[in-house]
């Protein structure tokens, strides 16, 4: 049996605080982008979803070179909110999937495929760009 003291079981707690609170910003900056590109570009194509997928890859690139290069001992104290939290909710896997599901159903499958090749690799590259940015301005 492993003991679990007061201070540790008080730090797991702030842990999860830490993560809820970063998660209720991510989403609410989601849902604000969701609703500016509806407004922008329309409802003809998930250009939201596709947006905070991209750009929170590309912030997850920089922050985790800031947390493990540039301010090293950080990724601990600050991952939880900033990667889990913060990103997490900003980011979703859910609501690309129901978006490129729904584009298939309308038989529009042109715009799937866009969506969702244009969705995976605009990500991975972000993430690539922000840990390059990331490396180049924190070496």
């Amino acid at each position: 049996m492993i003991a679990v003291t007061g201070a540790a079981l008080y730090m797991r707690g702030m842990t999860v605080l830490s993560v809820a609170l970063g998660g209720a910003i991510g989403a609410s900056l989601r849902y604000g982008v969701g609703v500016w590109t509806l407004r922008v570009f329309g409802p003809g194509f998930p250009v939201g979803t596709m947006a905070v997928n991209v750009l929170g890859s590309l912030i997850m690139g920089i922050a985790a070179v800031a947390m493990l290069h540039r301010f090293p001992g950080t990724w601990g104290a600050y991952a939880p909110f900033v990667m889990t939290g913060v990103l997490g909710g900003f980011t979703t896997f859910s609501a690309f999937s129901l978006d490129a599901l729904n584009l298939i159903e309308n038989g529009r499958m042109g715009h799937a495929a866009l969506y969702v090749g244009g969705s995976v690799v605009l990500s991975i590259l972000a993430l690539f760009g922000g840990l390059t940015l990331g490396r180049a301005v924190w070496p």
